[in-house]
């Protein structure tokens, strides 16, 4: 069986983790709490179960049975696993990773309903659009044929669009399919380079930066907390930011590391990236030698940060999305009423 296909939701997943982090901190062994889990499971979940505890039964340690399944567990996971199976303190990297999950869904909601609004308002133009040219612009695209009457460029417009639509009804269709499956195989093809060029427009740039900078920081915490050294948890993260930038900065950072700089020095040479803020706090977290309570404060003041930004985009979206689509429904409106006056007009005249 291909392992690495099978995936679990976000929700199996916390609860996967969260019986693990419960039941060994309880100190229950691992092949008991895994056969506990599997009586509740289903389908994938159930899958992943049954490989984890038959690679555990023949002496594997945990993170090389959750290796087998990187669609739910990335490489921050496993090493954070690794490093405190062999240091001996799985139930408290368990119990970290489960508020890290929690924190990532909660993350992911906020952006979800930021999106929502948006989202919706395009859906009903969308829909209001393709209501009325499908029966509003026919019923008034006859008036006009039998009055002949002389109609303005837009109106013309509207009404090519939709004879093309009720004429060929089967093109429409498979042009329209044709587009959503094109989309769907870039999103699955070239989902990452999809990505960056949407992060990349000025509007969400920013907010992805603060995004990426609240992960890093948070996934550093765990790595550093688990006793992987700042190279290692600096190599593992590179792939986990959004951005390319942020990426090649996380690697630069790296680099200057191995050559003898701090961490925060190395953080300096990417000002563009890495606020003064959070490296000032880095900096003073290495004189003391708690960086990795210095990540904690971090992430949660970028966490703050960006449900402050996302609550502003919010705020500004709402309205903008008001305007614009008023602007377009009233331009179809006018299109249409625009000649009726001016048959009307024309009626007085006589």
């Amino acid at each position: 069986m291909n392992y690495s296909k099978i995936h679990i939701s976000n929700d199996e997943k916390l609860g996967f983790i969260g019986g693990l982090a419960t039941m060994y901190s309880a100190g229950i062994p691992l092949l008991e709490i895994i056969d506990s889990l599997m009586e509740y499971s289903k389908r994938n979940q159930k899958k992943m179960l049954e490989s984890i505890m038959n690679d555990i039964s023949q002496g594997k340690q945990l993170n090389s049975a959750l290796e087998r399944f990187p669609k739910n567990f990335d490489p921050v996971t496993v090493n954070i696993i690794k490093a405190s199976e062999e240091a001996g303190t799985l139930d408290v990297a368990l119990k970290d990773l489960k508020e890290n999950i929690q924190k990532s869904m909660e993350f992911k909601d906020k952006i979800r309903s930021a999106l929502i609004y948006p989202v919706l308002i395009l859906i009903v133009f969308l829909g209001v659009l393709l209501m009325m040219l499908l029966f509003v612009i026919p019923k008034i695209s006859e008036v006009f044929t039998r009055l002949n009457a002389e109609l303005p460029l837009p109106t013309v417009i509207l009404i090519s669009i939709s004879n093309f639509m009720l004429n060929n009804t089967l093109v429409f269709l498979t042009g329209t399919l044709a587009i959503i499956g094109l989309f769907i195989y870039i999103y699955r093809t070239r989902q990452r380079e999809l990505i960056h060029f949407v992060t990349s427009i000025p509007p969400f740039s920013k907010l992805t930066l603060q995004i990426d900078l609240t992960q890093l920081s948070h996934s550093l915490f765990l790595l550093l907390n688990a006793g992987i050294t700042v190279t290692s948890a600096l190599e593992l993260t590179q792939n986990i930011v959004i951005q390319k930038r942020t990426s090649d900065a996380i690697s630069k950072t790296r680099e200057m590391i191995t050559a003898g700089k701090t961490f925060s020095q190395g953080l300096k040479e990417s000002k563009n990236i890495f606020p003064p803020l959070m490296v000032k706090i880095i900096e003073a977290g290495e004189k003391s030698g708690n960086l990795e309570h210095s990540l904690q404060d971090t992430s949660e003041f970028l966490d703050y940060q960006v449900s402050k930004t996302l609550k502003t985009v919010t705020l500004l979206l709402e309205p903008l999305m008001l305007v614009v689509v008023g602007i377009l429904v009233g331009g179809m409106m006018l299109a249409i009423i625009a000649p009726i006056y001016g048959i009307v007009g024309q009626v007085g005249g006589r």
